[in-house]
């Protein structure tokens, strides 16, 4: 059972109704702050996800039960295209914002599905589809998931010898899949552990980790209004592009915890950066051991732990992060303790006040992504 706060209390109501996957739950939940415009967000456990949906009466619900839920996607020009990823189940679509779900990708020659991707600029509809595997293969489908074909020219790169998962060395996956807001076919694959990779054609050909790179990159992020800005937060630190990912920068100054989970960008400015953090991956993931922190960075500053109404040290998982995908300020965050909003980027958080079901997070987070319905 995940430990829950203490602020996290309401009514609850269950409602079942039949969908593709079975039926779903949904137990009430109420806000800590009515002022906060909260989007529809949803959120990867170890055993499902949840979707948090304030426009349907502050409700969350409960999908692909028993599924462990790796990675999240939604199309941004048509949000009703919802995929997720699962451990050793394979990828589900929704095309009607979650509500039901159906599989997808069967041709995938892998069925533990670690990254997924959709395209942000993409010259047709629906954009296309990128999904990521373990062992490291990646797949794409142009046509909303209807076909795959493989991308294996990426295995080719003289880097892959070395790739390695440290827990599983034999192995290795993507861990990540970040396509670029500004130049569509442009997409980084992150590999666990070993290279970010970058491609310029829609996956059809490569380049290599470079030079000053990060190594082990665990989340990466673009931003609509900084054209070739890429950011990085791996088990090496903290890492940033401002040439599409051609040269690299590391600056850590202020980050006391270097094993870094996640990374946020204020949509309303690309200086603004939120990560989380860990001493090290044996704490970063399980309840049972954790510890993890947030720190906040803004223009020409150094990092700065978050603390003002925010969970951090032992017994908290690394937080999965979300900025809101148009209000300048508002990010979300999301551990074992549960979902916390901050309205002023980073510096104040708040918890949004739902009452989970029980041993919700029991099996860690996975991923929460933000968007508009």
């Amino acid at each position: 059972m995940g430990p829950h706060s203490d602020s996290v209390r309401g009514p609850r109501w269950v409602r079942r109704s039949d969908t593709l996957e079975g039926p779903h739950v949904s137990v009430r939940c109420m806000q800590a702050d009515r002022r906060v415009v909260v989007p529809t967000l949803i959120v990867a456990t170890g055993d499902g996800i949840f979707i948090v949906r304030p426009a349907d009466g502050d409700s969350v619900e409960i999908h692909l039960q028993g599924k462990p839920a790796e990675a999240i996607a939604v199309d941004g020009a048509d949000p009703k295209r919802v995929y997720v990823g699962t451990w050793g189940q394979g990828l589900w679509r929704s095309l009607d914002t979650g509500r039901t779900w159906e599989r997808s990708g069967e041709s995938i020659p892998h069925q533990d599905i670690t990254a997924v991707a959709v395209e942000k600029k993409a010259n047709r509809r629906p954009g296309a589809i990128y999904v990521g595997t373990e062992p490291s293969r990646l797949s794409r489908s142009d046509d909303g998931g209807e076909t795959w074909r493989m991308m294996d020219s990426l295995l080719e790169l003289p880097s892959a010898d070395s790739w390695s998962f440290p827990p599983k060395p034999d192995t290795h996956h993507v861990r990540w899949i970040e396509t670029d807001p500004a130049a569509a076919e442009k997409l980084f694959v992150a590999i666990e552990a070993g290279a970010l990779l970058r491609s310029d054609d829609g996956g059809e050909t490569w380049h290599d980790r470079v030079d000053g790179g990060p190594y082990d990159t665990h989340t990466a992020a673009t931003h609509p209004e900084a054209e070739g800005r890429v950011y990085a937060a791996a088990g090496d630190g903290y890492f940033e592009s401002r040439d599409g990912g051609l040269t690299w920068s590391r600056p850590m100054q202020g980050l006391a915890h270097r094993y870094l989970v996640g990374v946020a960008v204020d949509a309303g400015d690309a200086e603004t950066v939120i990560v989380s953090a860990a001493p090290g991956p044996h704490v970063a993931y399980g309840p049972r051991n954790a510890e993890s922190y947030v720190y906040r960075k803004i223009s020409g500053d150094g990092f700065q732990q978050v603390t003002e109404g925010f969970p951090s040290g032992d017994g908290v998982v690394a937080s999965r992060l979300a900025a809101h995908p148009t209000d300048a300020g508002v990010l979300y965050a999301v551990n074992n303790r549960g979902l916390f909003v901050t309205k002023d980027a980073g510096n104040r958080w708040r918890q949004v006040d739902v009452d989970w079901p029980e041993g919700a997070f029991a099996h860690g987070v996975r991923g929460l992504v933000a968007f508009q319905e």
